[in-house]
């Protein structure tokens, strides 16, 4: 919100931030620049994880136009002095739990404090699906966004997918990511806000054995297959083993001819619009698949 000439939100530290001005030039983690955009707000420009490589990554940037938009780098390799020469009024990141920032160093993450306002939003585990929505719709509209959130699209989306879940013997979901031609991680439901929401509304989880791994199980192809899902979400991030790579192992061909497979980006935009977008994908797969 506004206040005179300055603009303060409290972000999901607690943290008060507080710019001179209402923040026009914000640079933004990739992930939540691409949800502003779903709101109607194009950053100045954005930063990666250390997952990621000198180019940003298509999988995280949602519907966010990546052409001409500036990168400042990603993780170890983020240009700080570039940074602060485009002059931004805000910066805008992410957190997985304990109020640290995500994706950069954390000394590059506390010069940045020094320097910028931050706002950092919590896109953890112990954060529900909705409520990331609610945050990053309450920080669009304090920026100003033009329109209000999609919510009758994903009310819709929803709907939809809840009934395509309840039919009888409706189709068995694997979430994992490619480590290699080798191994794979599976992922656990619980860990993540996206595939709890798909729980709630009835699609049929599979979740891996007990292990070590809170988010992931490392396995090898055999034990993954072994599973037999119907619909597999595939880690289509730039960091997980592109398809081509995997082809030449007998089980994960065998789950190419069993499973559907639909790439999934963990890091998914939090907007009412994307979450949409994310349902009606997987109701796609569930309905083609019966």
């Amino acid at each position: 919100m506004s206040s005179g000439n300055s603009w303060e939100f409290t972000d999901d530290r607690g943290h008060p931030t507080v710019a001179r001005d209402h923040p026009e030039r914000v640079v933004t983690y990739i992930q939540a620049g691409a949800t502003l955009w779903d709101h109607g707000l194009r950053p100045l420009g954005i930063f990666g994880s250390h997952h990621d490589g000198d180019d940003p990554d298509p999988a995280k940037a949602g519907e966010l136009p990546l052409a001409g938009l500036r990168s400042f780098g990603a993780g170890g390799s983020l240009d700080l002095d570039a940074l602060y020469a485009a002059e931004p009024d805000l910066v805008v990141a992410v957190s997985y739990g304990g109020g640290q920032v995500y994706g950069i160093d954390p000394e590059a993450a506390k010069h940045l404090e020094e320097h910028l306002p931050v706002v950092v939003l919590d896109v953890g585990k112990d954060r529900p699906f909705e409520g990331i929505r609610d945050r990053f719709s309450a920080l669009a509209a304090a920026l100003g966004a033009p329109g209000e959130p999609a919510t009758r699209e994903l009310a819709r989306a929803e709907a939809r997918l809840r009934d395509v879940a309840a039919r009888p013997d409706a189709p068995r979901v694997l979430a994992l990511s490619a480590a290699g031609p080798d191994s794979a991680y599976l992922a656990r439901p619980p860990a993540w806000p996206d595939l709890r929401a798909l729980g709630d509304l009835g699609v049929g989880l599979i979740d891996p054995a007990e292990g070590a791994g809170a988010n992931w199980r490392t396995v090898d192809w055999s034990e993954a297959a072994a599973l037999e899902p119907d619909v597999v979400l595939a880690d289509a991030r730039a960091n997980a083993a592109p398809p081509i790579r995997l082809r030449g192992n007998a089980d994960w061909r065998a789950i190419e001819e069993r499973a559907r497979i639909v790439p999934w980006n963990p890091e998914i935009p939090g907007s009412h619009r994307a979450h949409a977008r994310f349902y009606d994908t997987v109701a796609d797969a569930l309905s083609a698949h019966a």
